[in-house]
């Protein structure tokens, strides 16, 4: 079975990943030359919310026109517990969680990032400025008070900027799972970030054929499977790359950069309420040295957990246990 496992210098594939890598150049130098960002905008939003208390899907707009499409389940007078997605996949990664934590008898709620899922593919905005203020506008628009937000891996990031810049009052909590802070790439203030590199291959991979990209990673480093010894469940891996592929190229192109250059740091300093982090310790996509074990002190309020042998799709592969752990932190006074 394939893998892109992380061998010190950048990932590595085997057969046919590698050759795609090495043949990618010209696709990634062609979306290089694509517009920049658009600068940040502060979103406002209207939006289609039942006032009754049950299962609902709905949608809100942004002050750019773009369509942020969202699950809200169960009694509207619980507390919320917000699930921010990973690269480059969507609200339904969180499936095992939303399904728990419902019956637990919270309010759950999980959006498609923009240029992801059910979301518009959006060729601008597509950075974490952007990403906050849309949940900003999410927030507002369905009201959102005292709220438990929960992002994995680039939904952690998301997490950090969104509950640092967010209004007093609309969160409670925040848990970081296998997320990419403080920051990921390397440089001179974070020799231990991952080389340049490592992501210039993930874009010039998704640019050359994000079809078999798409399938190489959760066949391989994504939930662990290129293990010796690991018991590989298909239905988890296309549900990886049907998630993947109703996003937009240029979108998930983009949120690259997004997660690997964004720097953090400042976010987590100004975070003001009790953070849980947790992660893998054989997480072979966001290697915990240069993450966890950085982020847990710069925040102010917050508990670290480890797991060893779990993998950064920990969430899925081992939902029970992260699921009674989220469980305990949010009961936690």
């Amino acid at each position: 079975m394939t893998g892109l496992g992380y061998n010190g210098a950048g990932y590595r594939g085997a057969g046919q990943s590698r050759r795609m890598l090495l043949k990618a150049g010209a696709g990634a130098a062609a979306l290089a030359t694509l517009p920049g960002l658009a600068p940040a905008r502060t979103s406002s939003a209207t939006h289609s919310h039942p006032a009754q208390e049950n299962q609902t899907m709905g949608t809100i707009t942004t002050t750019d026109g773009t369509t942020i499409f969202y699950k809200d389940w169960g009694l509207k007078s619980a507390q919320p517990v917000v699930f921010h997605h990973g690269w480059p996949l969507s609200a339904d990664d969180w499936d095992a969680q939303m399904l728990f934590f419902l019956g637990q008898g919270y309010r759950v709620i999980a959006h498609d990032r923009r240029g992801h899922g059910r979301s518009t593919q959006t060729d601008t905005g597509n950075d974490m400025d952007t990403y906050a203020a849309d949940m900003i506008a999410l927030a507002k628009a369905l009201d959102l008070k005292q709220a438990i937000h929960v992002g994995h891996s680039t939904g952690g990031g998301e997490v950090a900027r969104y509950v640092a810049r967010a209004e007093k009052g609309r969160v409670a909590k925040a848990v970081l799972i296998g997320a990419v802070p403080p920051v990921m790439v390397r440089s001179e203030k974070n020799p231990g970030g991952l080389p340049l590199e490592v992501f210039d291959g993930f874009r010039a991979a998704l640019a050359a054929n994000r079809a078999q990209f798409y399938r190489d990673i959760p066949e391989g480093p994504f939930y662990g499977f290129n293990r010796p010894g690991a018991k590989v469940y298909p239905g988890v891996i296309d549900n990886w790359w049907r998630q993947g592929m109703i996003g937009g190229a240029k979108a998930h192109y983009d949120c690259i950069k997004a997660f690997s250059e964004t720097d953090f740091t400042e976010d987590l300093k100004a975070i003001d309420v009790p953070v849980l982090i947790l992660h893998g310790e054989d997480d072979q996509i966001v290697p915990i040295a240069d993450s966890a074990h950085l982020s847990i002190k710069l925040v102010r309020h917050g508990t670290l957990k480890t797991y060893p042998g779990f993998p950064h799709g920990m969430a899925t592969t081992h939902a029970d246990v992260i699921n009674a752990d989220l469980l305990a932190f949010f009961k936690a006074a």
